[in-house]
């Protein structure tokens, strides 16, 4: 519960793949305080924390993952202000595909709204076949819910 102030911590974990993290790896996808809600970094894994095979369909269950890890926090793409992507490289360079599908799902999930958004070039992911991680903060605002 969030006190008077909203500065309690509230921590969610989405069914599925995030009951799967909290068990296994003592982790949440996401916190709540107040207004504001944080998620963990989502893969394109299913509920069985399996990867996708391709990067596009990594993509869209990631992006998928962080919509449902809002929802169980009580937020959603709409109150999105941030957004971080992590890609794996190519030769030290994120892949124009990794840019064109993380556009083209950015526009299609919040439509006019341009969050602030952060490319990201990773070593390495937690599962092996991950290609791609996204992270997001985002703040409620009852006016447009």
């Amino acid at each position: 519960m969030i006190d008077s102030a909203g500065t309690t911590p509230e921590f969610f974990a989405t069914d599925g793949y995030g009951q799967t993290a909290r068990d296994t790896v003592h982790a949440s996808q996401a916190v709540r305080i107040g207004q504001r809600v944080e998620t963990s970094g989502q893969g394109g894994w299913d509920d069985s924390m399996q990867i996708a095979d391709t990067l596009e369909e990594q993509m869209r269950r990631a992006f998928d993952n962080v919509e449902r890890t809002l929802a169980a926090a009580g937020a959603s793409w709409h109150d999105v202000v941030d957004v971080t992507s992590f890609h794996l490289p190519e030769d030290g360079v994120i892949g124009a595909e990794d840019t064109r599908l993380m556009v083209q799902h950015l526009h299609s999930r919040m439509g006019a709204r341009r969050p602030i958004w952060t490319q990201i070039g990773a070593p390495a992911f937690g599962l092996p076949g991950m290609r791609v991680e996204i992270r997001v903060t985002a703040i409620i605002d009852r006016h447009t819910v």
